[in-house]
């Protein structure tokens, strides 16, 4: 019999996006919420993330320490580099608690802190620009967090992260790589960016290191690695591969018939998954996840751990993940390598089944995620 401790999520809700993006896909994701489409006004850009701010959630430490199965430790403190030659552009995932149907572009605990969970690792290998929005919020959402005070407009997210991407191009990219990183309701428009204003243009593309799209539904034609979301863009499938895409939906167990993520209604198409930790198609290879240490405090103890004084914690030699697909899903299948007795806590399908990892699809693969960031940016060409 395995140890066990639960881990629950940040405290934080993420929307999920699981079905092809479009009027079916929103009405299963919003329910009875009211959505409206506007033409709304541009608003000035908020960054969240942005070099040379006086608060900069994105650039916290990244002291870790690994904890491993018979109860050892090792502390790592590395240093970001002071000239990274990429950028990374990140969008984040449904976080706000605002009552709204759309969140204003206040920065809340709730930004901070998922930014600092997803994106803060990656400024080892890029300078990181993540620009606020006025996202669908958690009252909006299938979660009925609660009943939104006024209309979810469906545009406005979307309005405030292309104003945001032009900025960015327009004033910091100055003919550098540029890293794309969403989650969730960040991927579902990070997802309408490349396919909009990146994909069709091969001087853009050429800008491209890669997009890692996590949580979403990026499509592609059955068998094939390109042709569905985007025309120009495949799958990643080498670590040294660059101008590709990063996508996936991760599942502890076989995906429910009611399973959120990893199915498209559309004939012909299926969702794409890409093993962060094995690029080749149908290989498996060994997660490394980092989380904030704060999140594991409370449970260490009882683990047999004592409290790190690092901003992380990783788990290494824990899970290991392998795309997979059914007769109506594709997903990443993540599966617990530890052994017996391991006392170190775990990761659940906190939402449950049809959810699966979706509130640590990022979390789970962050340390083959960063290091992909790495190689990609060491073999991008400008």
């Amino acid at each position: 019999m395995r140890g066990f401790i639960a881990i629950g999520p940040l405290r934080m809700k993420h929307l999920g996006w699981g079905h092809a993006i479009g009027a079916v896909a929103l009405a299963l994701v919003f329910g009875s919420a009211t959505m409206i489409t506007s033409s709304p006004a541009q608003a000035a850009t908020v960054w969240l993330c942005k070099p040379g701010l006086k608060s900069n959630p994105c650039a916290v430490s990244m002291g870790s320490t690994a904890l491993y199965a018979d109860r050892t430790t090792r502390t790592d403190i590395p240093t970001s580099p002071k000239s990274p030659r990429v950028d990374c552009f990140y969008v984040y995932p449904t976080v706000s608690n605002q009552k709204t149907g759309n969140a204003n572009l206040n920065i809340d605990p709730e930004e901070v802190a998922v930014a600092q969970a997803q994106a803060s690792r990656f400024q080892a290998k890029c300078k990181i620009y993540a620009p606020m929005y006025r996202q669908l919020t958690r009252s909006s959402s299938i979660l009925h967090d609660g009943t939104p005070t006024t209309p979810a407009d469906q545009e406005l997210p979307y309005t405030d992260v292309k104003a945001a991407w032009k900025e960015y191009l327009t004033k910091f990219n100055k003919g550098r790589g540029v890293i794309l990183i969403g989650h969730s309701q960040g991927t579902v428009n990070l997802t309408r960016l490349v396919k909009e204003e990146i994909d069709p243009s091969s001087t853009v593309r050429r800008k491209l290191v890669s997009a890692m799209l996590i949580g979403g539904g990026v499509l592609v034609p059955t068998g094939k690695d390109v042709g569905g979301s985007f025309k120009n863009i495949p799958a990643c499938r080498a670590t040294t591969q660059t101008h590709c895409v990063i996508a996936y939906n991760s599942y502890l167990t076989t995906p429910p018939q009611n399973g959120q993520f990893g199915i498209t209604l559309k004939s012909g198409m299926r969702i794409l998954c890409v093993n962060p930790n094995s690029l080749s198609a149908g290989a498996t290879g060994p997660a490394l996840p980092y989380l904030p240490t704060s999140r594991l405090a409370p449970v260490l103890p009882a683990a047999g751990f004592a409290a790190p004084s690092t901003q992380w914690v990783s788990l290494p030699g824990m899970y290991s993940t392998r795309c997979k697909s059914n007769a109506t899903h594709t997903w990443l299948q993540v599966s617990d390598i530890g052994p017996a007795g391991d006392p170190r806590p775990h990761l659940t399908q906190t939402l449950g089944p049809a959810w699966g990892m979706h509130m640590t699809d990022i979390s789970l693969n962050l340390g083959s995620l960063v290091s992909l960031a790495g190689k990609q940016s060491a073999a991008w060409k400008p």
